[in-house]
């Protein structure tokens, strides 16, 4: 029966892909090397471990809107889930290195993407859990079928430039913000009734209405 071992060896950023995506390079070991596992229908929960690095005056600032004020971190950091990915890895003997393909987002309604864009420099400290079924060669080589234990994990530090590199491939100089349908007739008709021909422009005047104390 397969022991799968799991180890995260890379990160990089996929070109040219309909949305942003990361492709990380997993290792799995069978501790059995002998055995021919024919596949394996692999899942990965992926957890943002936010407790396992420090954070800068500049970055707990930008991170109040997550976590709220830094004397309060005590009890409001906790560890967050990113995402979910999936991957079908093919027959392999001993080991083989698989890529999980992770789609991205740049939408700032998503608590990662708010963790991803506070911090500035570092790295992401990431938990890998797998789960899923490996279909191997038994004896009288017979197929069988086996779940991924619960416990198998992997941890990874994502350097926070792959992620912004990411993010100038495809949204450079720019960010989404999605907003609520009534929010945006009314910046909607802000816009034609001033003639103000662009979205930035029409932002920049809404805020330059403000009174300085604001929009410091």
């Amino acid at each position: 029966m397969p022991d799968l071992q799991f180890s995260i060896e890379g990160a990089d950023v996929v070109q040219f892909a309909a949305a942003p995506l990361l492709s990380f390079k997993v290792r799995i070991v069978n501790r059995a090397s002998e055995e021919i596992v024919h596949t394996i229908a692999m899942r990965a929960q992926i957890q943002i471990e936010v407790t396992r690095r420090k954070y800068d005056p500049s970055e707990q600032a930008r991170l109040q809107d997550l976590f709220g004020e830094p004397d309060r971190w005590g009890q409001t950091l906790r560890n967050m889930l990113w995402t979910h990915a999936s991957v079908v890895v093919p027959r392999f003997t001993g080991s083989v290195q698989a890529d999980i393909p992770v789609p991205c987002t740049f939408d700032f309604n998503v608590a990662a993407t708010k963790y991803f864009h506070g911090v500035s420099s570092g790295d992401l400290p990431l938990c890998f859990q797998f789960s899923g079924n490996v279909f191997y060669q038994g004896e009288a080589e017979t197929l069988q079928v086996a779940p991924i234990s619960w416990d198998k994990e992997a941890k990874y530090r994502l350097l926070v430039k792959v992620w912004k590199d990411l993010m100038d491939a495809y949204y450079p100089n720019s960010a989404w913000l999605a907003l609520q349908r009534e929010t945006f007739e009314k910046l909607y008709q802000y816009k034609v009734r001033e003639g103000i021909p662009s979205w930035e422009e029409a932002i920049e005047r809404a805020l330059n209405a403000l009174p300085e104390t604001v929009r410091s």
